[in-house]
């Protein structure tokens, strides 16, 4: 079976071979390699593929999948667990097989979370330049200590438990939110109203999956709800984060500090390298000109443990479309 593989970077290609190289996991499967990413433009590249591999700033809206099964390809399989970006509607209307990597080391992410905090609270990103340049002056590196402070975390999932635990054990008192909370919360933490954990938590984690009702829920009126001076960290999906909001809300100094490691337009901009370009995003440019702002380019699941975990279960979800079994990280619009 061929499989057209979308933004596939070099080491997607060393963790899909690997995986379907092992204990004869994917025999069959040909694997067909593209930098670019999915879109109605290149959605001909996977001319004669039964199946094509996508990750999360692919696009599979109507048109796409439209395109892609008049080309006869049956199954989309996405190397994430978001799926934000695909038509659910629309893939079943035409039938296509669709399936994702639901969970891949969810500390890895947590452990992410973790060294944003710990680098913009400490400021260490700034004393490593400083000290290169025979600076060693403390000034405008002060932090504060964590032990004792309050960690909210939005989402208790996998990953927002996986985080939770993390800041219990550093002593730090921990609420939750999820509108299906999780039992494991009560061992960490306690289960709290969105408003609730705006208001107390000096730091703000997001790890909620990006809905219809979960867009922007960081926005200009909960942004006024948070503790002045409080830090608000994102790894989950962009478009969670009203960004003009967010701009606004550290002029006014209501947002004390800010760590992204996701970006609602980060589809034009993550996974390249942009080094040696003007980048015309004035939004993004002008978070950057924040002092107190950390951004990473999407590498909270940046671990060699996840992306053998999303290439084994990749291949894993293939191997149910081929032999037409049950397969369970497959879904639908219902």
């Amino acid at each position: 079976m061929k499989i057209a593989v979308y933004s596939a970077r070099p080491y997607d290609r060393r963790s899909l071979d690997a995986a379907s190289q092992r204990d004869g996991a994917g025999q069959g499967a040909e694997f067909v390699y593209f930098d670019a990413a999915l879109d109605d433009h290149t959605a001909a590249l996977a001319q004669d593929c039964e199946a094509v591999c996508v990750f999360v700033n692919d696009r599979l809206d109507a048109g796409v999948l439209q395109a892609l099964h008049a080309l006869g390809v049956r199954a989309v399989l996405l190397r994430c667990a978001g799926f934000n970006n695909v038509d659910l509607a629309a893939a079943g209307r035409l039938g296509l097989f669709v399936a994702r990597v639901p969970a891949y080391s969810p500390e890895a992410v947590a452990e992410h979370t973790l060294a944003l905090v710990m680098t913009l609270n400490r400021q260490t990103h700034r004393a490593y330049n400083r000290v290169r340049e025979g600076n060693f002056m403390l000034d405008g590196l002060l932090g504060r200590t964590l032990h004792g402070k309050t960690v909210g975390i939005v989402g208790t999932g996998k990953i927002g438990l996986a985080t939770a635990r993390i800041f219990h054990g550093m002593g730090c008192t921990v609420l939750g939110h999820d509108p299906f909370p999780s039992p494991a919360l009560h061992a960490l933490g306690t289960a709290v109203t969105l408003e609730a954990l705006l208001a107390h938590s000096d730091i703000v984690s997001l790890h909620c999956p990006l809905t219809e009702q979960s867009r922007h829920m960081i926005d200009e009126a909960s942004l006024s709800l948070m503790k002045p001076g409080a830090m608000l960290v994102n790894t989950s999906r962009g478009a969670l984060v009203d960004t003009d909001a967010v701009i606004h809300a550290l002029k006014s100094r209501q947002l004390g500090q800010l760590a992204i490691d996701v970006y609602e337009q980060e589809n034009a901009l993550f996974f390249q390298d942009r080094s040696s370009e003007i980048i015309d995003d004035d939004v993004f440019q002008r978070l950057m000109t924040f002092p107190n702002v950390l951004v990473t380019g999407h590498q909270g699941f940046f671990t060699a443990e996840a992306l053998q975990e999303i290439a084994e279960t990749t291949l894993d979800n293939l191997a149910h479309f081929a032999a037409g079994t049950a397969c369970p990280n497959r879904i639908s619009a219902n």
